[in-house]
This record gives structure tokens, C-alpha cells and sequence, in this order.
């Protein structure tokens, strides 16, 4: 049966903002006041969904240890406040509700400690279109002393590494907390730990709720490298934004019911 070829009317590009992701341990929790404190510095900004969880800082991978009391993994809470200077950070259960009840510190074991990151990824929803594209170096392991013949020998090559660039068009609003802005600002964002993409090649609902079996993406974690302004009579403002992953990224080029 033959495939069929799809547009990519149905793409799409989702994100979470550089800069919300960090890290604590047990003695950076203020049982007395239900905060907790984090590097200085960071994006979180109030009304963020995040998550909590443990790693291991060595190997990056799930830790062990417990989670302060009144904090649950796997639950989204969102920011009520984040104090840039101080790195205090205060989470409520629900969005604009009131913070946390954090009853003890937790407990943790070198080299683990708790993290906090951007729960969800977001829909960009003011794209004109994204790129992406995956390169792989060579090495040249020609070796001398070829028997001679009447063609010239080939030099021979190896597969090295791989490397990805990647590319959007995004239209500039007046409305400063989009998460369009967000992407935007945050080619100045001192931390970038967090920035993270999900490109859709087609996005499929299903009752009004995206469907990431049926779907097809691209998702990593990136560094944003650029943001061009481009502002003339004729045409939308936009902004062409690049980008590059700081791992490999994940394929789901396959759908499935």
C-alpha cells in the first residue's frame, strides 16, 4: 500500500523557557516559611508550571532520596513567587493559589539532590515555520602504502560526530508574557539550563487533546544562539530565531494508535 505524503500544514513548535531548571538540597528548604532556594538568576516567573524530582548530579540520571514533605513528584505545582537576587522560590498546588505547606526538609545522599523544572511544553502559538537539520562530521583514516593501479586510490572516511541546527520564524505581539516573547527573550537569558523544543512535523488531537502517539515530533533540550528583528511597512514583524541542541534529540517520526 502506498504512503501517503503529508504537508506540514499541521506542524507546530512547542517549548519550554531557557532558564527553569535548578537544583537544591535538603539544607536550602525553609521549613518555617514553605520556601525553598535555588541558583540565583533564573526565569522561573510567576504562574510557572514545575515539577519536582531527584538526580543523581553525576550521571544525570532519577536519584534517590526524599522529597521535602508536601511536595509530591510527578504533581505540577506552579511559581507564586521567585526572587531573582535570593534564588527563594515559593510554589502553590494550584495556579494563583496559596503556597505549599512544607512540613520537613527532606533527605538526600551525595551525590543526589532535588530538582525543579518547567513541568509541560508550551504551544508557540505565533510560528511561521521551524527548520531542523542533523549533520555528521567524518574523519579521514586514509591509510598509506596502497598497492598502486591504474585508477587514484579514494581517501577512506568514518562516520563522526553528529551536530543539529535548527531555525524559526516567530511574529512579534505587544503582549510581553506570551510564551512567543519568552523564546524570544531568551537568546539573553544569562542561564539557559531548561530551554527545551518539541518540534511537531504534524500534531493530531484527539477530543480536543493532543495526541502524542498519533503524532510525529522532535524533541530536545537547546541552547538559543540568535534572534534576528526583521521590521519593515510590507510585512509582520517577526523575529527568525536559531537554535541548536544540547544533546541528542528524540525522534518520533511513527505513529500509533
Amino acid at each position: 500500500m502506498a504512503n501517503t505524503v503529508l504537508s506540514g500544514t499541521s506542524g507546530a513548535l512547542y517549548y519550554k523557557p531557557a532558564g527553569t531548571t535548578g537544583t537544591f538540597v535538603d539544607s536550602n528548604v525553609t521549613v518555617a516559611d514553605d520556601e525553598i532556594t535555588v541558583q540565583t538568576f533564573l526565569n522561573f516567573r510567576v504562574g510557572d508550571p514545575v515539577e519536582f524530582t531527584i538526580i543523581n548530579v553525576e550521571t544525570g540520571e532519577t536519584g534517590t532520596g526524599t522529597l521535602p514533605a508536601g511536595i509530591t513528584e510527578g504533581t505540577t505545582y506552579y511559581v507564586i513567587t521567585y526572587t531573582a537576587s535570593t534564588g527563594v522560590l515559593q510554589v502553590s498546588a494550584t495556579a494563583g493559589g496559596s503556597t505549599i505547606s512544607i512540613t520537613d526538609a527532606g533527605t538526600l545522599t551525595s551525590p543526589n539532590e532535588f530538582m525543579v523544572k518547567y513541568a509541560v511544553f508550551e504551544s508557540v502559538s505565533q510560528v511561521r515555520d521551524w527548520s531542523f537539520e542533523i549533520t555528521r562530521n567524518e574523519i579521514d583514516v586514509t591509510t598509506i602504502g596502497q598497492t598502486p593501479g591504474s585508477l587514484a586510490p579514494f581517501r577512506k572516511y568514518i562516520n563522526s560526530f553528529a551536530d543539529g541546527t535548527g531555525s524559526a520564524t516567530v511574529y512579534t505581539t505587544d503582549e510581553d508574557s506570551t510564551i512567543a516573547s519568552r523564546l524570544i527573550e531568551d537568546i539573553i537569558q544569562r542561564q539557559q539550563l531548561g530551554a527545551s523544543f518539541k518540534l511537531y512535523i504534524d500534531q493530531v488531537f484527539s477530543g480536543g487533546t493532543l495526541n502524542d502517539s498519533l503524532s510525529r515530533s522532535i524533541e530536545f533540550e537547546a541552547v538559543i544562539i540568535s534572534a534576528s528583528f526583521n521590521v519593515n511597512p510590507d510585512d509582520a514583524q517577526n523575529v527568525s530565531i536559531t537554535f541548536r541542541p544540547s544533546g541528542a534529540p528524540t525522534f518520533d517520526l511513527s505513529t500509533s494508535s
